[in-house]
């Protein structure tokens, strides 16, 4: 992707990587361009893959939950490249598609039931404003556990890097077009 603000790291074009390599292969299937880029760095990108990992396949959330919030935070944050490779995954959890084109533009209800609804307020409060006020707090500790607040919250926050580092870095995104 020429777009990239960062070289792309060509699998199979650095020795010292290909063990990274081969693991990223077997857990996402692919070298994608985010990997690609991460792979300047092989410290981070360890500690990126093992941390996304155990965040998408290790928690007790609910996967439909999970990429919904996954996909509105890729929204909030302008990052079409990890909204578009979430649609499948979140196909897959059984995401409605009025669901996955409803975090574009609205979170009443319908589509989303008040477990949803709350998940994505609280998707909003981390992303938009950081901190979170006791009352969604509150309404927030009704529904989850301690263990699923924390697995939530990090998801949330995870995603929010992610998003972040794609836009910061351009990866899958066109630079947006100079004025005349």
């Amino acid at each position: 992707m020429a777009s990239a603000r960062v070289p792309l790291v060509e699998p199979g074009t650095n020795p010292m990587l290909a063990g990274l390599e081969c693991k990223i292969v077997e857990a996402r299937g692919r070298v994608s361009p985010l990997y690609q880029a991460l792979l300047n760095s092989a410290p981070i990108t360890e500690g990126w893959e093992a941390l996304l990992t155990a965040v998408r396949t290790k928690t007790s959330l609910r996967p439909d939950l999970r990429e919904l919030v996954i996909l509105r935070i890729a929204v909030l944050n302008r990052a079409p490249y990890e909204f578009e490779a979430h649609v499948p995954h979140a196909r897959r959890a059984g995401l409605a598609q009025a669901k996955i084109d409803g975090v574009k533009t609205t979170l009443a209800s319908p589509p989303y039931d008040d477990l949803e609804r709350l998940a994505l307020a609280y998707t909003d409060a981390m992303t938009h404003d950081i901190d979170v006020s006791d009352n969604l707090f509150e309404r927030l500790a009704r529904y989850f556990d301690p263990k699923a607040i924390v697995e939530l919250t990090a998801t949330i926050a995870a995603y929010n890097m992610v998003s972040r580092f794609l836009v910061a870095l351009r990866i899958g995104t066109e630079p947006p077009a100079r004025a005349p």
